[in-house]
């Protein structure tokens, strides 16, 4: 019964995974045919500044992201977890920036972030007027203001749903002992919550692999390089300076730390163990 979903898994993953390891060891501009080269390609890129500069920031944005992300989503989704009418309104507000494109948010974001025409301009504000995407620290900043605005809603969803599979017994329980509302969110809400925590962990850091197009809408890796993340490097190179083989070097390296994290989080968390704990109430 696997066998359809691996046969998709194969031809949509693992097939275009070692077309890509193929062309890290060519030298093909896109149009021509390529032309082996071996190894040749992999000192290139690791030779190369912007790669550093790139992985560095793909680390830094991926860190960021995951320290801005988790409060907040974990915080959010206690509180939606409650069953008050005005609760289930605020999580439908919530979600609407998950319905929205990655490529339309960029857009939206960039003309309100405009020093001249955007916020900024409207009285009172103008402590918004600031070159958000013209200076290196701003630019950055804000890529990973705009990704958290996208991205909480979808995590404080994860962690929402986990709250309200954890057994009301056990905070009746803890309000007979005496145990206050952080005494219960610090010793029932927080275990309760270790494997969507976890889940949520794994697919904030893996995707902070994979943002591309807001990036390059919002800024195109500038001002400079300050936001050329490894995915917006890959294709650059790949697209912009006609150089497949490096670009497909890159391609490789983001699968390899992509899985390497996956797997990394998994034997940390104890995955042969991560069994449902209690029965949701």
């Amino acid at each position: 019964m696997a066998a359809p979903a691996l046969i998709l898994f194969g031809v949509f993953a693992v097939i275009p995974l070692l077309g890509v390891v193929f062309l890290s060891l060519t030298s093909w501009d896109g149009l021509g045919t390529p032309t082996w080269v071996g190894f040749g390609n992999w000192p290139k890129a690791f030779a190369d500044p912007l790669t550093y500069n790139a992985l560095r920031l793909t680390l830094l944005v991926m860190v960021v992201s995951w320290i801005v992300q988790t409060p907040l989503s974990l915080l959010l989704g206690v509180f939606t977890a409650g069953h008050q009418k005005y609760r289930t309104v605020l999580s439908v507000l919530y979600f609407v920036p998950l319905l929205l494109s990655s490529a339309a948010i960029a857009i939206a974001f960039k003309a309100l972030l405009d020093p001249t025409f955007g916020l900024g301009s409207i009285k009172g504000l103008g402590i918004l007027a600031q070159n958000w995407l013209g200076d290196p620290v701003l630019a950055l900043a804000t890529v990973i203001f705009v990704i958290a605005w996208q991205f909480v809603p979808f995590h404080t969803l994860l962690f929402a749903a986990g709250v309200r599979q954890i057994p009301a017994s056990m905070y009746e329980a803890s309000t007979l002992d005496g145990a206050g509302r952080f005494q219960q969110f610090w010793y029932i809400t927080l275990p309760q919550l270790k494997h969507t925590l976890i889940t949520s962990t794994t697919l904030i850091l893996i995707g902070s692999l994979t943002y591309f197009d807001l990036i390059f809408v919002l800024t195109q890796g500038g001002p400079g390089t300050a936001t050329r993340v490894l995915a917006l490097d890959m294709y650059l190179r790949g697209f912009r300076s006609y150089n497949m083989g490096v670009a497909s070097v890159i391609a490789v390296i983001l699968a390899v730390v992509g899985v390497g994290l996956a797997v990394l989080l998994s034997r940390l968390s104890g995955s042969n163990r991560m069994t449902s704990q209690r029965e949701g109430a």
